[in-house]
């Protein structure tokens, strides 16, 4: 248990914008990571290790992507009890994103809505994020850094961005995420479409295959893809998946549906929305995922884990592993031992 509970520090982090709230918090752990002041919210890591895509997982439960873009709390983030980190998404440019306010809550759904659009600082400072960081990944902890492409960049030359984005990060990853399913990128979705997905997979795994073999080093690559697919789209993918020797998938980004939310302060803000609403939609793409991928295939379940109950449901929809950010935001860092514990009894 950290030293500071998150029931005296979310009055003061809710009182604020939510992007304020959420640059002034990962400032302060970017600050004192890896310095005595940790023990505010460091926690003991649950021990459940767990073999998926190769790679040996200290425990089920990690952190999405998109909470630490720019890889600036890789340490400080990993203290929190997590066995698996992944930060971006990350651009080959860097890029301000979407005008602001771009990022609301709705506390009475246990929600969130962005439309951030992959605001980063570039590959170049990433990648020295990344490098400075050191004691998640000594202690045994696993690093995912997820790529997209740059909003200036055409839809039909994204696999440009990508490829950069696969060579600069490969060096430095545990494992690669190609991400084809935010909603705040134009166009950025239709990746996920039968032809554009083979297309940039087919050039994406051909390269990594290239770097494997130049570096004697395996690093799986997977794919996250949004809950807003209907059973043919989602058997679409995992066929090309399959067919392209994918490592494994993620499911899913946030969702642009909002009859979960209707009628509610901010619900009709552009962007995508997470947490509690997206659960059952992010449970039903993965029971679809499972049944076309077979039991053996790497899925990773992400939205609306709000609890250790929630994160066993993911696992009994056909998940292997879980990572939550939302439910970060409402319930603090004492989400993630509690989903820990609930899944090592699984």
């Amino acid at each position: 248990m950290s030293l500071l509970p998150y029931s005296l520090t979310r009055p003061f982090l809710f009182g604020l914008d939510p992007e304020h709230a959420h640059e002034l918090t990962l400032g302060t752990i970017a600050r004192l990571q890896n310095t005595p002041a940790q023990c505010l919210w460091a926690q003991a890591r649950i021990a459940d290790p767990v073999n998926v895509a190769g790679l040996k997982f200290p425990n089920r439960i990690g952190l999405a992507a998109g909470l630490d873009k720019n890889g600036r709390c890789i340490d400080g983030l990993g203290a929190m009890g997590f066995g698996f980190i992944e930060v971006g998404t990350v651009t080959p440019k860097g890029q301000p994103g979407n005008d602001k306010p771009r990022m609301f809550r709705l506390p009475e759904a246990s929600a969130l809505i962005n439309r951030l659009g992959f605001n980063n600082e570039g590959l170049e400072s990433f990648i020295a994020n990344v490098k400075r960081s050191h004691s998640f990944r000594a202690a045994g902890g696993l690093l995912g850094l997820n790529i997209g492409k740059n909003a200036i960049t055409p839809i039909e030359n994204a696999v440009d961005d990508y490829l950069i984005g696969l060579e600069g990060v490969f060096p430095h990853a545990d494992y690669i995420t190609v991400n084809i399913s935010s909603p705040n990128t134009k166009n950025l979705r239709a990746l996920q479409s039968d032809e554009a997905l083979d297309a940039l997979l087919s050039r994406l795994q051909t390269r990594k295959l290239q770097l494997e073999q130049q570096s004697a080093r395996k690093v799986p690559m997977f794919v996250k893809i949004a809950p807003d697919l209907d059973e043919a789209q989602v058997g679409v993918i995992a066929q090309t998946l399959l067919k392209n020797g994918i490592d494994g998938v993620i499911a899913t980004n946030t969702t642009i549906s909002r009859e979960a939310v209707q009628g509610l302060p901010h619900a009709d803000q552009a962007g995508g929305l997470s947490g509690k609403p997206v659960f059952e939609a992010s449970n039903r793409v993965i029971r679809l995922l499972r049944a076309a991928l077979g039991p053996k295939y790497p899925i990773i379940g992400v939205g609306g884990v709000m609890s250790g109950a929630d994160a066993r449901a993911k696992l009994q929809a056909g998940a292997d592993l879980v990572q939550v950010y939302t439910g970060l935001i409402y319930r603090g860092s004492a989400l993630v031992p509690e989903c820990a514990r609930a899944l090592a009894k699984v």
